[in-house]
């Protein structure tokens, strides 16, 4: 029985450490088709893009080619016109990962420790064929002496020296370009390394003679970055191209092969409703990472958590207005929802709120359902993990802890009224910025408590702003056990000081609209209304069974 590969990502430990191993190689042949020399694929994280990076390396590389050329057999590349190509040109392969320095110049450092390990690759190799020049650059980056503008030129340069050598092109392979760029935003200096990736890559990439070819890999497609604008040759590839749909991530019918063969078939229905859900241009996919992790553990939970992207969903929140809070809450709601998507995400200090909704679908939050006739795209939450992500995941990664949810599950559950008002107004008080309470809509509290109420899905079904009674509910808490106390919950913000009376008229509101026909619909027999009054960091409520 061949190992499962979790974690592995070095294509020749795969095939030589008997792994089971998807064959991916089609991507070589579709690459040599592609007319364009430079290529940028956009991934989520763990779907495979360091594994395809990794295995087009030892495809291409002129350095032991005899002996990479029998990682191959059998496999589907070897049996294409292609395969001539195997083993050709010098390929240099730098992963971008990794540099994760919360300041500029730790970044700076990151990048010259990857440029040194590349230089020691070939130091003692090539120099004898070098000038005394180049000899003496080629040094100072072997040596870690180089300063930041030399780093500039760290790739190009190589690709001149390794043409020099062995009198072919090079293949340049840089993998998860652009993490230190969303580390970099995330971390306050996304100028300075904006402006030095541009250079950094535009001069290996950008009218290069040296350059055989380039293939890049990365989340997201950064606009106003630059790095790619004076390419005449070059092609981006993102979810929503039909192009290479298949190369990353599993399809159904590589997932079932999988299955099949470590004898759990029968786990297929579920496996699908937790892992499935991706939409690859015209191809349904499976999340690689998830279903390696379900057939070593054989249990249905959560294992894909994009940790590195969670600063995103804080941008969201931030930065969502009315509009935006609403759309979350359908996608809570799962609900398809219609947003704006284009191939470039513009990072920097005004990340609007359509552009976050991209950020979370090229990070792999949501998937595209279909496109519409004006251009905006119908998107989802894809699967049950990711589902259970948000309702777990999303409350400790926004609001710092999981604690409050337990304490709001158990006033619930008791009716303890009085715990629910604390466990509410402490959840206000911790996490609602002032530029949230500042807004004159209620829109951002109800979108809190619904955030925290979805989490509770184990105990209660959430129902936010739909139809009940003469008009819209709020939020409905409908019990799991039909033995409990169901909740209808009108929240307000304040228009006076008189916030008591405010509340009473929320609650007077919840029965001259009959919602609670809503929950006797359900078969509760038992029905607690509340009217909860906001102003500022304030909480008013009234309530009665």
């Amino acid at each position: 029985m061949k190992k499962i590969p979790i974690g592995v990502e070095d294509f020749k430990d795969l095939i030589t450490d008997n792994y089971y191993y998807i064959d991916k190689t089609k991507l070589i042949e579709d690459i040599e088709n592609d007319g364009s020399k430079v290529k940028l694929f956009c991934r989520p994280r763990r779907f495979g893009k360091t594994l395809n990076m990794s295995t087009i390396k030892y495809f291409f590389n002129i350095e032991k080619s005899e002996e990479n050329r029998e990682l191959f057999n059998e496999l589907y590349i070897e049996k294409s016109p292609y395969i001539e190509e195997q083993g050709k040109y010098p390929v240099i392969f730098i992963s971008m990962k990794g540099i994760t320095s919360s300041t500029w110049s730790g970044a700076v450092k990151s990048i010259g420790e990857k440029i040194f390990e590349l230089y020691n690759e070939y130091d003692g190799k090539i120099n004898n064929i070098l000038t005394e020049n180049e000899n003496k650059i080629f040094n100072r980056f072997a040596g870690k002496e180089s300063e930041e503008e030399e780093l500039k030129t760290s790739l190009s340069f190589l690709t001149k020296l390794l043409y020099k050598y062995y009198n072919q092109k090079v293949v340049v392979l840089i993998d998860e370009y652009d993490s230190p760029i969303m580390t970099a935003y995330e971390k306050g200096y996304y100028t300075e390394m904006k402006d030095f990736l541009k250079a950094f890559y535009g001069n290996v990439l950008k009218t290069n003679e040296y350059l055989q070819m380039g293939v890049l890999t990365g989340i997201i497609r950064v606009a106003q970055a630059g790095i790619f604008s004076d390419l005449n040759n070059f092609i981006s590839y993102t979810t929503l191209n039909n192009d290479y749909s298949q190369s990353f991530g599993l399809t159904e019918k590589e997932v079932e092969n999988m299955l099949k063969y470590y004898q759990i078939e029968y786990e297929m229905s579920d496996v699908k409703k937790w892992y499935d859900g991706y939409s690859f241009g015209k191809d349904e996919i499976y999340n690689p990472w998830s279903i390696l992790n379900f057939v070593k553990n054989r249990e249905l939970k959560t294992y894909w958590i994009n940790t590195s992207s969670n600063f995103m969903i804080r941008e969201l929140l931030q930065k969502s207005g009315e509009e935006g809070l609403s759309t979350l809450e359908k996608i809570f709601n799962q609900e398809e929802v219609a947003v704006r998507i284009t191939d470039n995400v513009r990072l920097g200090n005004n990340l609007s709120v359509s552009e976050v909704w991209e950020l979370m679908l090229y990070s792999g939050y949501l998937t595209v359902k279909e496109k519409l006739d004006d251009g905006r795209y119908l998107v989802r939450i894809p699967n049950m993990e990711i589902m259970k992500f948000f309702k777990d995941e999303f409350l400790t990664i926004v609001f710092g802890e999981y604690r409050i949810v337990d304490e709001l599950r158990d006033a619930l559950y008791d009716k303890n009224l009085r715990q629910l008002d604390r466990s509410i107004e402490r959840l206000i008080l911790s996490v609602m910025s002032f530029h949230d309470i500042n807004k004159k809509y209620e829109n951002s509290y109800h979108m809190l408590l619904a955030g925290f109420f979805y989490a509770l899905d184990g105990y209660y079904t959430t129902k936010s702003n739909v139809e009940a009674g003469y008009g819209r509910v709020d939020i409905l808490l409908i019990p799991k056990d039909k033995n409990k106390a169901g909740y209808i919950l009108e929240l307000k913000r304040a228009d006076s000081s008189n916030l008591e009376k405010k509340a009473e008229e929320a609650l007077k509101q919840i029965d001259d609209k009959k919602y609670h026909v809503e929950l006797e619909r359900y078969g509760i027999k038992e029905i607690v209304k509340i009217g909860y009054v906001f102003d500022g960091k304030k909480v008013e409520s009234s309530y009665n069974f």
